[in-house]
């Protein structure tokens, strides 16, 4: 029988380990990917800390994840061996619940979640349930694609659903691995773009992203800077320090809105006064099913959007996950398989 390669989390809190595993069979409406990049997402921690309720170990982490179909299960319609594929966060609905039945697939009462339900992309070979597949379009690489399935998704779904018209300010809090995909999402739109980050240092960076203007935010207050370009019509938090998206909160123009993405721990402080008399808004945003995906790909190659990566072989995915982990990644990282 083949085997593969397969980076496991073994345990709660415990490192990964790269195991020999049979290769898997896909059963009906599934299809096995042969992996060839995954990136690693802060996400992951949930699987290597233990901190996902009813989670079950060993489990295999991975949810942005790119390759090629390799077999194809029974009952499969519209993917067939040798299409290139990603799998993300979302793994598929019920189609039952209330949520599917009004479309809404990724807010499934009983969704799965790629690497967390079932085994992720950590690995040479996946399986995914054919709902969860999004197509992977020319002109843009495996190692391109991958991180789109998750940071990409997230970023560019949002600012889709944000309610912002070409033209109107936006800014994206946060120059990481969720803001400089952002800056370029919102440029490449046609927003008026402005990057708000801690330090001048970060200004190059993010005029080279596209960004129209930057605000360091410890040089002064960022929400009067916004309030002296206009306000903002969208605020996209890509940070997860909830007191810096309370500091920009003011840098809404009315009928403005803050859209969190990071996902932080601590209490946001929203002053109602704030919110009523410029009818303002504060909204969370999920990433997005696998059409939003294959759209947010799509939207890359041609607009020329592109994450920054650094790749790391599978054999390495412990030491991927720490510099990660660490904030001192520029600003994804990969695993590649070879493949």
């Amino acid at each position: 029988m083949p085997t593969m390669r397969a980076a496991q989390v073994g345990r709660a809190k415990g490192p990964y380990e790269i195991v020999e595993r049979s290769v898997p069979e896909p059963g009906p409406g599934e299809v096995r990917i042969r992996v060839q990049a995954s990136g690693i997402c802060h996400s992951d921690m949930l699987v290597k800390d233990g901190l996902w309720p009813g989670l079950a170990h060993p489990r295999v982490p991975g949810h942005e994840v790119a390759g090629i179909v390799d077999a194809v299960g029974s009952a499969v319609l519209g993917f067939a061996k040798g299409d290139r594929v990603g799998v993300g966060w979302y793994g598929g609905h019920c189609g039952r619940c209330d949520s599917c039945r009004r479309g809404k697939f990724v807010l499934c009462h009983a969704g799965r979640i790629t690497g967390i339900s079932f085994d992720g992309g950590h690995a040479d070979y996946m399986l995914a349930p054919t709902d969860a597949l999004a197509r992977i379009p020319d002109g843009l690489t495996a190692a391109d694609a991958a991180p789109l399935m998750c940071a990409g998704v997230t970023t560019f779904n949002s600012l889709r659903n944000a309610g912002a018209r070409p033209g109107d300010l936006v800014a994206v809090l946060g120059i990481g691995g969720l803001g400089h995909l952002g800056v370029q999402f919102s440029a490449k739109s046609g927003f008026k773009t402005v990057a708000i980050a801690r330090g001048k240092d970060k200004e190059k960076l993010a005029r080279d992203l596209g960004a129209h203007h930057y605000v360091d935010s410890e040089a002064g207050d960022p929400a009067a800077a916004l309030q002296k370009l206009g306000g903002a019509r969208v605020i996209l938090a890509t940070v997860t320090h909830s007191p810096a998206m309370t500091a920009v909160l003011g840098g809404l123009a009315p009928d403005g809105k803050l859209v969190v993405l990071g996902a932080g721990h601590d209490a946001l402080q929203v002053p109602p006064v704030l919110l009523i008399g410029g009818r303002r808004s504060v909204a969370g945003w999920p990433s997005g099913s696998s059409i939003d995906s294959e759209d947010t790909m799509a939207f890359s190659a041609r607009a020329g959007v592109r994450s920054m990566n650094e790749l790391f072989p599978l054999e390495k995915a412990e030491e991927a996950y720490d510099l990660m982990m660490s904030g001192k990644a520029r600003f994804r990282v990969i695993l590649t398989t070879g493949a």
